[in-house]
This record gives C-alpha cells, sequence and structure tokens, in this order.
C-alpha cells in the first residue's frame, strides 16, 4: 500500500491518472450493477396462500366439491416428505365464500414453503374452468394478494367496455412480463346470475310501506341486519343482528312466501309486493375516484423485479396499446405497491443527497476548511461502487438478494461509516504538516504510513462483524442480508482505493498549509 501511494504522489501525471481511473471504474460499476428495485422483502414466511376464480354461477355444493377435490389430490403430498420432490405439507386449509375462495398449506420445513407453490398450481390448473393465483404470504403483507404487486386500474363508465379492456390487458400483460401471476379483482366476467326483487311500487305504497323499508325487511329475512352493538362488562363490543329465526333461505322463490308486517297491522306475504326478475351481472362493483374500475393485480415473478415489471406495464405496454387505440375509451392508472416504490426511491434519494450535503458541512465546520471536506467525500463514490459489487456477490454466492427498501438504506448508512478513513489520513497529513514540519506530498505518505494499521484493524472488525449477517440463510435472514452485504462490500472496497485516490487527490492541495505553533491545551 505504501508503495502504491508513493508511485500515485510521483508526479501531478499520476495524481491525475489514480483519481480519473479509480472514479471512473467506480461510477461505471455502480451503472452496470444497479440493479431494478423492489418495494419490501417478502420474507420467507412459511404460508403459500393460493386465490382461485371459479366461473360465473358456481354454486356452494360445485364449490365445497372442489374443496374435496383440492384435499384429495395434495393428500399424498401430506403424507410423505420429498414426495415428487416436494417438501411435506404440514397443514392445508380450504375456505370458499361467493366472494372470495382460496386454499393454502405451510410446509413440514419452515424455509421452505416455496417450494410448494408449483404442486399448488397444478392442482389449481387441473380443475375445470377455474384458474387462481399461488402467493407466499409476505411478512409485510396487510391485505390478500397485495404483496409485491403491481396494481393496474382500469376505469369508466361503460362496463362491458372496462372489462373488455381488461381483458386485452390481461393478456397482453402475460406475454410482456413472462410468468407473472394476474388476479383480476373483482373479476373479468360480467355474465354472473343475479335473481332482482323488483317492488311493485303501487302495492308497496298502498300498504304503508316505502321500497327502501322492503328492502331492509328483506336484509333481515336473507342473512341479518345488524341495528346496533352492545357491550357487555369487561368483554369487546359486539352486534346486534335482527334475524328471522327461521332457517336460511335456499333460493330466491323461498323470499316470496315470506311474510312481513305492514304499518297497519297485517301480514303480507313478499312476493304480493314484489316479483322476482334474473339476469346477469357482477358480484361486485369497485369504484376508483367515482369511476367504476376493475384491478389487475399482477405479481411478477421472482427473477424479475417489481421496478422492471412497473417499466415493462406502464411504459412499453400501456403506451404501445393506447397509441394502437385499444384502450383510448377507458382510464388506466398504475399504482398499488409499485406506486409506493417509486414514491420511497425518490424520497431515499433526496435523503441520500440530504447526508451527503450535512456530512460536507459539518466536515467543513470542523476542518474550517471547504476543500479538505470534498476530497474526504470522494470515498462516497468508491464505497457505492463497493456496495453494489457485494450486492452481486450475494445474489451468486450465497442467495437471492432483492434491491429493496432496507438495502437502500444500507448506502445512506455507509455515508456516514466510509468516510471514517479519510478523515484519518486528511487530518493526520495536516497535522504533519503545521505542527511536524513535514511539507508536501512528504506530510501525506507519512500519514499514511502511521493510519495504515488502525484504518485496516478498524475496518477488519467491521467487516468481521458484518459476516454473520450476510453469510446466515436462516428464516428472516432476507431482511438483513441485503443491508450487511451493501455496508460490508462498501466498506471493503473504500478501505482499500481511499488509500490511493484521498492522497493523490489531496496531493493537490497541501502545499496551502504553512506550518503553525503547536497549542498547548
Amino acid at each position: 500500500v505504501m508503495r502504491g501511494s508513493r508511485l500515485r504522489l510521483r508526479d501531478v501525471k499520476t495524481q491525475l491518472l489514480t483519481i480519473t481511473l479509480f472514479t471512473t471504474v467506480s461510477v461505471l460499476l455502480v451503472a452496470v450493477l444497479l440493479p431494478k428495485a423492489e418495494y419490501l422483502p417478502q420474507g420467507n414466511r412459511n404460508l403459500i396462500l393460493n386465490i382461485l376464480i371459479p366461473p360465473p354461477g358456481f354454486s356452494q355444493d360445485k364449490r365445497k366439491e372442489m374443496g374435496n377435490y383440492i384435499m384429495d389430490e395434495l393428500k399424498p403430498y401430506r403424507l410423505e416428505d420429498g414426495k415428487d420432490g416436494f417438501p411435506q405439507i404440514r397443514d392445508l386449509f380450504y375456505v370458499a365464500s361467493d366472494r372470495v375462495t382460496l386454499f393454502g398449506g405451510l410446509s413440514e420445513h419452515e424455509t421452505r414453503a416455496r417450494e410448494l407453490m408449483p404442486l399448488f398450481t397444478r392442482v389449481m390448473n387441473s380443475i375445470p374452468d377455474v384458474f387462481g393465483v399461488s402467493l407466499q404470504f409476505g411478512i409485510f403483507d396487510t391485505d390478500l394478494g397485495q404483496g409485491r404487486t403491481v396494481d393496474v386500474n382500469i376505469s369508466g363508465e361503460d362496463y362491458p367496455a372496462i372489462v373488455g379492456s381488461a381483458g386485452l390487458l390481461y393478456g397482453a400483460i402475460s406475454q410482456a412480463v413472462p410468468g407473472a401471476q394476474i388476479r383480476p379483482v373483482p373479476s373479468l366476467e360480467i355474465g354472473y346470475p343475479e335473481a332482482n326483487l323488483i317492488p311493485e311500487r303501487n302495492r308497496v305504497l298502498a300498504n304503508g310501506l316505502s321500497e327502501e323499508a322492503l328492502g331492509v325487511y328483506i336484509d333481515v329475512l336473507m342473512d341479518g341486519r345488524k341495528i346496533g352493538e352492545y357491550k357487555p362488562e369487561g368483554n369487546k363490543v359486539m352486534d346486534l343482528v335482527l334475524t328471522s329465526g327461521k332457517g336460511g333461505i335456499k333460493a330466491p322463490e323461498d323470499l316470496l312466501d315470506q311474510q312481513i308486517a305492514t304499518p297497519y297491522g297485517e301480514l303480507l306475504r313478499i312476493g304480493d309486493l314484489a316479483r322476482i326478475e334474473y339476469t346477469q351481472g357482477m358480484t361486485q362493483v369497485d369504484h376508483l375516484e367515482r369511476k367504476r374500475n376493475v384491478r389487475l393485480e399482477v405479481t411478477p415473478p421472482e427473477d424479475i423485479a417489481l421496478q422492471q415489471a412497473l417499466e415493462t406495464i406502464e411504459e412499453d405496454l400501456i403506451v404501445k396499446l393506447r397509441a394502437d387505440g385499444q384502450i383510448n375509451n377507458v382510464d388506466v392508472k398504475v399504482g398499488g405497491n409499485a406506486d409506493k416504490l417509486t414514491l420511497t426511491r425518490q424520497a431515499l434519494q433526496w435523503n441520500f443527497i440530504l447526508a451527503v450535503v450535512i456530512t460536507y458541512l459539518l466536515l467543513s465546520a470542523l476542518f474550517g476548511n471547504f476543500f479538505y471536506p470534498f476530497i474526504i467525500l470522494f470515498s462516497v463514490p468508491l464505497a457505492a461502487a463497493g456496495g453494489f459489487a457485494g450486492l452481486a456477490l450475494v445474489n451468486i454466492l450465497i442467495a437471492p438478494q432483492s434491491f429493496d427498501i432496507l438495502v437502500m438504506l444500507g448506502f445512506i448508512i455507509l455515508v456516514g461509516t466510509v468516510v471514517n478513513n479519510a478523515i484519518l489520513i486528511v487530518h493526520q497529513a495536516l497535522n504533519n504538516v503545521r505542527y511536524r514540519g513535514i511539507t508536501g506530498k512528504d506530510a501525506i505518505l507519512a500519514s499514511v504510513r502511521t493510519r495504515i494499521r488502525p484504518i485496516f484493524m478498524s475496518a477488519t472488525t467491521s467487516l468481521f462483524g458484518l459476516l454473520p449477517l450476510v453469510l446466515a440463510t436462516g428464516q428472516g435472514s432476507e431482511l438483513y442480508r441485503g443491508l450487511g452485504s451493501v455496508i460490508l462490500g462498501g466498506l471493503a472496497v473504500s478501505t482499500v482505493l481511499t488509500l490511493f485516490v484521498v492522497p493523490a487527490l489531496l496531493g493537490f492541495f497541501i502545499h496551502r498549509e504553512q506550518p503553525r505553533e503547536a497549542q498547548t491545551i
């Protein structure tokens, strides 16, 4: 190291070459190794959820039959570990309702749950007319299916046009992002059977009722209506629900035979006040900014980052379809966690710049000079190159690691960490000139020679302290592995390169210093 420092301080040409070479290489490394970003780490939670989307008109009996089929197909994998190469299933559950149908499973091996996803997908695809998505429930997920998703919202006034555009985007995204799992919410079908009760207005009014009151009666008869709350002492608040007290309604026609009381004290059949009309429609209608909306929740495969999927959908796919006039009759907006990722990245970029500025101003105040802090901060781009190199090596040698928000925080931490070595060199070189009578480049070489041991000692202890964060592969290691790899790689590279770049840059300014009298404190 001393020989290299002496060589790079030989003349102005070698100093400029050293600074230009190492800085250029660092910037190029950052440009080449900069990966596409993720939002939050998914973790390796032992829970796989599979959301099923059955066709319109799927009855309760059909849903139950589908659940029995899934349980029978997966039963062998609950009894044997390693069957067909899949880990053993520890727990398996199935839930079905008119709004959501899903099943999920836990692996007997805590860290191998993700390996069950191909098995579950195969079972889903074997059910006729049913498709679905298989997702590992993330540690930061707050809603069903709202993990690392790009939400494509298709809004408008004409529902058939919205559903048509959503279907077009569904197929286009499937081709543009291979392997992506796409879940339409609420659905791409508008043919769900509906039974509508149409009030006979004259009869309703003649019996002292209103259409709203009739609707309340029907709500009570169907599945009950909340009329208040009750809180027993020392217990939680409970809903007070008014029900008819009879058995559940098995068919829409059963409602017509139910009796209700009029304000005049008479009993009337629902069928005397309303009629049933069968039609087709949606099970639910979502709205976005007061417009009807269908949302496509796109979950890209593991080898495609969330930012890459967002750019492909937003900048390539949607722009192309708009230019071709295929989706001009609806509004298409991209949001979800992908949108949060964009906002967070922008905030962290400004935080990084703010950290550099604060560090510069603080060093300027401590050194009483505006040049020396600039020299010290030259170690930051060197550390950034090392951080991305460390992240790339972890991906290759240890385990896949995304460039998520926690990893980005590592680069902000680096700003305050890697400048320490440069501070030691610059401060000692200034002391050599001011109080020891050593001048010019000799002062810099003397500084490197006396400070190289503490620099390597502090760097080595820090590196070995960070190694467990990087090398650990157990459950939850994804949270801190990326952060540790960035700090470790940045600190290692900057420690070595700082010993060459900082002395070369300091050589242009050290001649400004003059000897001073030593101060006694």
